[in-house]
């Protein structure tokens, strides 16, 4: 079971993917979207392949566990890639 903390990390490595083997990748770095109401029924809420955002169990991930300067330069990639 994934051990999310608020804010601790804004990224995941996915360990599982069972029930949506298009949408998510094992071994993948996906960003998350802070959802407290998801994290109280054990869900998060990634982006995943299709770019946009959707709950999926907490116990497909684990925390990537990147500091806070990796994951800052981690999030500038991901925004440059949306513009």
């Amino acid at each position: 079971m994934l051990a999310m903390k608020e804010n601790t990390s804004q990224f995941v490595i996915c360990i599982r993917n069972d029930e949506y083997p298009a949408s998510l990748e094992k071994r993948k770095l996906y960003q998350i979207i802070p959802d407290p109401e998801a994290t109280k029924s054990k869900y998060l809420r990634v982006v995943d392949e299709s770019g946009e955002d959707y709950l999926y169990p907490e116990s497909y991930f684990i925390d990537a566990g990147l500091s806070a300067e990796t994951q800052a330069i981690v999030s500038q990639v991901v925004c440059s890639q949306i513009q």
